[in-house]
């Protein structure tokens, strides 16, 4: 028994180190709204590993969606907003270093991707800590035309993009300007639900929507990728 019980661990060792990798990690946010799981995206490696980072050490636990806007975007991560006093103005908490802009063609505002803020700074960097979540509205191409030739500047939407800004959604206007680096993959719905709520001037919820945010173990991101990639 004892020689068939070795034999097991064995295979059970061989098997974990030669399993193959997830080819993406998964994060799961949770809050009061409900929570959703989001792929974080390979093609912007800077964006990632920072947002792994941040989560392993447990970062995003506690901190608020503090800035809700129906239509356009939910956005969290600032420090300051852990135990914000109410009607407490949040947006300007910052690490003190800044991620480098991983503005790639192929991501896009659709609905639903992660994207992070940013201040105004030329080369457009990324905030170390804050991101959104894009709700965004259908558009017609009659309203991505005018788009195009007003805040896009001539900047030709890619028909591709238009299919999904029409079916989907999003928030075209943003593409180019700011880094997209994930999406949500289930539970789209807590976006939305999370921009309905009620808000102060400052755009706050008037009930704060706190957030824990979680890595996904390897098994299942591994099991995620199967079911994506079907």
């Amino acid at each position: 028994m004892k020689k068939l019980a070795t034999v097991f661990t064995l295979l059970f060792l061989t098997f974990s180190l030669f399993a193959k990798p997830p080819k993406n990690q998964y994060v799961r946010i949770k809050t009061n709204y409900g929570e959703c799981i989001i792929r974080l995206y390979n093609e912007t490696p800077k964006h990632r590993d920072n947002f792994i980072k941040l989560i392993k050490a447990g970062f995003y636990n506690g901190t608020l969606f503090h800035r809700v806007i129906q239509d356009f975007m939910i956005q969290g991560g600032d420090p300051d907003s852990k135990n914000a006093k109410p009607g407490q103005a949040l947006g300007d908490g910052d690490l003190k270093y800044k991620v480098d802009a991983e503005i790639r063609d192929s991501l896009f505002h659709k609905k639903g991707v992660l994207a992070a803020a940013r201040d105004d700074n030329p080369t457009k960097a990324s905030s170390a800590t804050q991101f959104y979540l894009v709700e965004g509205k259908r558009f017609t191409d009659e309203q991505l035309d005018k788009l195009e030739q007003t805040r896009l500047k001539g900047r030709k939407i890619p028909l591709s993009e238009r299919e999904i800004y029409k079916s989907v959604g999003g928030v075209p206007h943003l593409d180019q300007n700011y880094t997209v680096f994930g999406e949500i993959v289930f539970g789209l719905d807590m976006v939305d639900r999370i921009a309905a709520v009620k808000k102060d001037a400052h755009d706050r919820p008037l009930q704060n929507v706190p957030m824990t945010v979680s890595l996904l173990k390897k098994k299942e991101c591994r099991r995620l990728d199967r079911i994506l990639s079907d």
